[in-house]
């Protein structure tokens, strides 16, 4: 088994011919910006072809899906999309089910 990275998110991607990078990033423990809220950190960059984030981007969509349809994730505001062409952000859902056999003992 390969080491594991955790990241809040993804900070930046950059494009650059056929070459995409994503920037992994998570929240500093210990720098804070102007409003006391944690600075992102730059964790680990992802390089992969154009094809093979394409790929990813589809395969995300999908697993994305299946927890909306879950009720794991909801969309906030409409669900249709907007006129600009994108999706509505999604968040957490609160009322997650913790049964079923892939719940974690430590959330029931």
């Amino acid at each position: 088994m390969r080491d594991e990275l955790y990241a809040d998110g993804i900070g930046e991607i950059t494009v650059t011919g056929s070459i995409v990078r994503i920037d992994m990033v998570s929240l500093s423990a210990t720098e804070r910006d102007e409003k006391n809220t944690p600075k992102t950190e730059l964790r680990q960059r992802i390089i992969m072809p154009l094809d093979g984030f394409a790929n990813a981007v589809d395969l995300m969509q999908k697993a994305l899906a299946g927890l909306v349809e879950a009720g794991a994730v909801r969309r906030i505001g409409d669900i249709s999309r907007s006129s600009d062409g994108k999706a509505p952000p999604v968040q957490a859902s609160t009322q997650a089910s913790a049964s079923g056999p892939n719940a974690s003992p430590n959330f029931n």
